[in-house]
């Protein structure tokens, strides 16, 4: 699916026009590209500082967060590299613990196109580019860099060699990029592994391990899943990790879900298993607490939106897309009654979506995705329905809070199914990620 951003400021707003006539349009992968641009560029991705490199389905970007909070609470300046953007194209640029300013991310994606022709790079390669420009001439202590689409043919691997690297959860998701097998897609996200740097990840079944084991050894990188080298488990309302340095205990996250747990723990584990940043034990602590990560299981606060709802009506976000995704939000809720409104993309698995809420209490009030291919509302409260679910299709998010306030009960509303759709749902509540 082709990414696209739009920005309330001119000057961003015309070198996003420029992109747009410029890049394919799509998703490319390969590093031929990046790599020839960040070559015009004297290749500022040789310069950062030490960088946590972030591969997975679901949790990288829960796991970067967690990453983050722990070193800004040692008192570190972080440069974070992430994607999508929710509201403002900015949030996937945080130079030293603050979001881009527009004016620079300007200047910066004009340089970037500047020197682009004949090159045709994708938007998410002019994003990095613009990114690894701004990490190198910005003084920070480290450098978190999710990885965006697979690993080895992402735009982020041209990165020579990270302090260590880490692959969250795995699952089916981007198919058509990195094949419509669990192994294949493993072998794509172990594509991150490099000489002598640290791969820390979390369990996998063995047919799902060994194309990892398999990446690692060929890269000659030290491989390290959770269950071996090092171990986390909650119990007694607690976080315990253990590594060969010990064993020792955390608060458990202040985000919301239980598979937040094991994400934390893999930030924890990348920071444990590489020796170029300091983090002491009190940030690890606060890092559970401090941690934010939006449209993951967000509790929304007072807005235009949840103002739509009966008082008391608990109103979430969350961005989850793929059935891993939805299984763990199904989990949170647990035996809880559900309005759920489901917005999805067109490549996106909406029957596996709608299966792992089997089971649940949940009526469904089926949305488009604005300005993006989309699976049509009367499609997907079909296949809803087809599911066992009572299902009815609305224009637009507010009208299907409107018609769940008409049901005159306070069961909680979920709005989920899409990232795009998330930050549709953050502006439109005034609550941008800041």
């Amino acid at each position: 699916m082709p990414d696209f951003a739009t920005s309330d400021d001119p000057r961003v707003q015309a070198q996003l026009d420029r992109l747009a006539l410029l890049s394919p349009g799509a998703d490319v992968l390969g590093l031929e590209r990046i790599s020839a641009l960040l070559a015009r560029l004297d290749n500022p991705e040789r310069s950062l500082p030490p960088v946590f490199h972030v591969a997975g389905t679901n949790g990288k970007g829960s796991t970067c967060a967690f990453l983050r909070a722990a070193m800004e609470a040692s008192g570190l300046k972080v440069h974070v590299f992430t994607s999508p953007h929710l509201v403002r194209f900015n949030e996937r640029i945080r130079l030293a613990g603050t979001l881009i300013e527009d004016a620079h991310l300007a200047g910066l994606l004009d340089e970037v196109l500047a020197v682009a022709s004949g090159i045709s790079p994708s938007f998410f390669e002019v994003t990095t580019a613009a990114a690894f420009l701004a990490f190198a001439r910005t003084p920070a202590d480290a450098c978190i860099v999710e990885v965006g689409l697979g690993g080895r043919l992402d735009a982020t691997n041209v990165l020579p060699s990270p302090a260590v690297c880490g692959i969250a959860q795995l699952g089916l998701d981007h198919q058509a990029f990195l094949g419509d097998r669990i192994e294949q897609v493993a072998a794509e996200k172990a594509g991150i592994a490099k000489a002598g740097v640290p791969l820390v990840t979390q369990p996998y079944p063995p047919n799902v391990a060994e194309p990892i084991r398999q990446a690692a050894a060929r890269a000659d990188a030290l491989w390290l899943p959770r269950g071996e080298t090092w171990d986390a488990e909650v119990r007694g309302g607690h976080l315990f990790y253990r590594d060969e340095g010990g064993e020792f205990g955390l608060p458990l996250p202040r985000l919301a879900g239980a598979h937040q747990a094991m994400n934390a723990a893999l930030a924890v584990a990348m920071i444990r298993h590489q020796d170029r940043v300091a983090v002491p034990f009190q940030a690890l602590e606060a890092a559970m607490h401090g941690a934010q990560w939006p449209a993951r299981l967000q509790r929304l606060g007072p807005g235009p939106l949840h103002d739509l709802l009966p008082i008391g009506t608990e109103l979430w976000l969350d961005g989850g897309h793929n059935p891993a995704a939805a299984r763990a939000i199904a989990d949170h809720f647990a035996s809880r009654p559900l309005h759920i409104v489901l917005g999805l993309l067109a490549n996106k698995d909406a029957s596996g979506v709608l299966t792992a809420f089997q089971g649940k209490e949940a009526i469904f009030y089926t949305v488009p995705v604005p300005g993006h291919e989309h699976h049509a509302p009367e499609t997907l409260a079909g296949l809803a329905a087809q599911a066992g679910f009572r299902a009815e299709p609305a224009k637009d998010v507010a009208e299907a809070l409107g018609r769940i306030a008409a049901e005159g009960d306070t069961d909680p509303v979920l709005i989920m199914g899409s990232l795009y759709l998330a930050g549709t749902v953050l502006k439109a509540n005034s609550e941008a990620p800041v």
